[in-house]
């Protein structure tokens, strides 16, 4: 009967040992790289607003004369 017992309770646990799962999930690093940007177009729009107020800043380089204030 102990026998019958032990033989029992040995199966169940092997029953209940061999239905468990266990999952492993590795994560690789995440490699994150930095980004470059080059915007252009704000150096056009500068070079033609030097291009367009040329003349004011020529004639404010321009010495006064005698009667001139």
């Amino acid at each position: 009967m102990k026998y019958c017992i032990t033989l029992a309770a040995c199966t169940m646990l092997f029953l209940a040992w061999g239905c468990s799962t266990s999952h492993r999930v590795e994560v690789a690093p995440v490699e994150i790289k930095p980004i470059h940007i080059t915007i252009d177009v704000n150096v056009k729009v500068d070079k033609e607003l030097d291009d367009f107020f040329s003349d004011i800043d020529d004639a404010a380089t321009q010495p006064e004369g005698p009667n001139e204030k």
